[in-house]
């Protein structure tokens, strides 16, 4: 017999992920710092375009994110590019956001049956996974029920999860719009039934959910034809397209009016362009961490505007100097 104990000491695990996510929102404000290494990138800053160009482009981000931005998201193809090479940095840089203490999304936007994407609990989402993340990110169109059983994983590991709804990427409102004809939520877009779903696992929760959506920034044309409503969302909602993509603070405003506080937006070309220094980068991650913010808290109603206006972000955060060039055992050191 479960006892009441068991059962919120499973409450708390499953809603663990989104609490901690949105407490370093609350703190830091709503960027998520994309770390993609880019070839042309790599090449400007002066590294190989190899595995090992890829994890000193990774730990100088970190160091850059660290105390400014809510989370980090790691583009996982451009480590998988490089072989089994490119995955040992992206598993090293992952083991050192965690000594850093941020927040790991690896976008791997991964989907399939349920024996294939049960695979992905044991690589990313569980203690003594080898490329352990905070969350992944995942494509729903196999059916959402072929991802029930990762999702379920994930929180009860204590991580979370973001699923595909309406993609920056233009082509996909052609499919994310389509009209459902059987199944679950006829007469309603691919999109809606893909957001209802996922809400349906935040149900419950106290605070922000741990099952989130993608929703891209440059969507507002769209929003009325996806039938997706953010606002109504209690999970988190990673937004992509702020800036070198071309959404603007206005496109923010436009599709996020009326969420309260829960939309993290990721960010990364924008902020790795003014690199190699760190503090070149630095400086970049705080400006865009206090446009995104100003233009979030534009698009929130007026009471929870004043809400979020006692959270001021914290950018106090401390550099330790990480260098992946220090690897000898196979794990990044810090030195103090």
């Amino acid at each position: 017999m479960i006892t009441s104990t068991e059962v919120q000491n499973n409450n708390i695990q499953r809603s663990e992920f989104g609490k901690r996510l949105k407490a370093s929102m609350d703190q830091y404000g709503p960027l998520c710092v994309g770390i993609d290494p880019h070839r042309k990138i790599l090449a400007n800053w002066g590294y190989n375009v190899d595995a090992k160009g890829a994890e000193l482009f990774a730990m100088r981000m970190l160091q850059a994110a660290q105390g400014r931005a809510a989370a980090v998201k790691f583009q996982m193809p451009m480590f998988e590019r490089y072989g089994s090479k490119g995955f040992a940095a992206l598993e090293r840089a992952l083991y050192a956001a965690r000594q850093m203490g941020v927040i790991t999304i690896v976008d791997c936007l991964r989907g399939g049956l349920p024996t294939t994407v049960s695979a992905l609990a044991d690589a990313y989402l569980k203690s003594d996974s080898p490329m352990l993340a905070d969350a992944i990110t995942l494509l729903p169109y196999y059916g959402f029920r072929s991802l029930t059983n990762l999702v379920g994983e994930a929180l009860e590991n204590g991580r979370g999860v973001f699923i595909a709804s309406v993609t920056s990427n233009t082509e996909g409102i052609s499919l994310q719009s389509a009209i459902r004809q059987r199944g679950d939520f006829p007469g309603q877009t691919v999109a809606y039934g893909i957001a209802h779903a996922a809400q349906n696992f935040n149900e419950g929760v106290d605070g922000m959910g741990s099952v989130g959506l993608i929703i891209g920034a440059t969507i507002g044309q769209w929003m009325k034809t996806s039938g997706v409503d953010p606002s109504v969302f209690t999970g988190p909602i990673l937004s992509p397209g702020y800036g070198w993509q071309g959404a603007e603070s206005k496109d923010l405003q436009t599709v996020f009016k009326g969420t309260k506080g829960n939309v993290l937006v990721t960010v990364s070309r924008s902020i790795s362009t003014k690199g190699p220094e760190i503090a070149d980068l630095a400086t970049a991650t705080e400006q865009i961490a206090l446009d995104v913010r100003e233009a979030l808290t534009n698009a929130m109603d007026e009471d929870d505007r004043e809400n979020a206006a006692h959270h001021v972000p914290d950018s106090s955060g401390s550099d330790p100097a990480l260098s992946a060039a220090n690897l000898a055992d196979g794990r990044p050191h810090m030195s103090i």
